[in-house]
C-alpha cells in the first residue's frame, strides 16, 4: 500500500512518474492511432531496459520522433538517424532507432491497404478489452498466445522489435487486456 492508502500493482513502485503512469494510463483502452504507434515504439525501446527508464525519456521520444507522426518519421534518412543516435533524450540504440523508422513505413503501408493499426491490434482480442483476474504479479504472463500471434502478424507486415513479450506489454499498456492484479484499485475501476 502506498502513502495515499491505495493498493497498486506490485510492479508500480513509488516513483511519482511510474505511479502516475500506472494510475492514469496503463490498462486504459485506447484506439488512437498515434498513441498506439507511440506505445509500440516505446515498448520496443524498452527491450532490455526498465520501463521507468523509458518513461523518463518519453518526452524526448515525442520530440525526437515528431509526436509520432508516421509520415514524417518514414522520411527520416541516414543523416537523421545519425542525429538521433546522438540524442540523449532517447535510447541511443541503432537497431531500435532504425526500427522506429521502418515501423513508420510499415504503418503507412498498412494505411495504403485501407487498414488501421487499431483494427489490426485490437483484432487479436476481438475489439473488446479482456479483463483477466490475476491474484498476484507472479501469475501475470509475460506473453500469451494472442501476443505471439500479434507478433507474427506484425513481423509479416514488416514491423520490427515486436516480439511476443513486447506485444504482450503493448496489449497491457493500451488496455487490450486488463492485467492489473485483483488487489489493485485500478482493476475494479477498469473492469467496470
Amino acid at each position: 500500500m502506498s502513502g495515499d492508502g491505495l493498493v497498486r500493482c506490485a510492479w508500480c513502485g513509488t516513483d511519482p512518474l511510474y505511479v502516475d503512469y500506472h494510475d492514469r494510463e496503463w490498462g486504459v483502452p485506447n484506439w488512437d492511432e498515434r498513441h498506439l504507434f507511440e506505445m509500440l515504439t516505446l515498448e520496443g525501446a524498452q527491450a532490455g531496459l526498465s520501463w521507468l527508464t523509458i518513461l523518463r525519456k518519453r518526452e524526448g521520444y515525442r520530440r525526437a520522433f515528431l509526436g509520432f507522426d508516421p509520415e514524417a518519421i518514414a522520411r527520416f534518412d541516414a543523416a537523421r538517424v545519425a542525429e538521433l543516435l546522438a540524442d540523449p533524450g532517447i535510447v541511443r540504440n541503432r537497431l531500435k532507432v532504425e526500427s522506429t523508422v521502418s515501423n513508420a513505413r510499415a504503418l503507412l503501408a498498412l494505411y495504403d491497404q485501407g487498414e488501421t493499426l487499431a483494427n489490426l491490434l485490437w483484432g487479436f482480442v476481438d475489439q473488446v478489452p479482456r479483463h483477466n483476474a490475476w491474484p498476484s504479479l507472479d501469475r501475470v504472463p509475460a506473453r500469451t498466445p494472442e501476443a505471439d500471434r500479434m507478433s507474427r502478424e506484425l513481423k509479416r507486415r514488416g514491423f520490427r522489435f515486436v516480439g511476443g513479450t513486447i506485444c504482450q506489454a503493448l496489449m497491457q499498456a493500451v488496455g487490450m487486456v486488463n492485467d492489473h492484479t485483483l488487489d489493485c484499485f485500478r482493476y475494479r475501476q477498469l473492469a467496470g
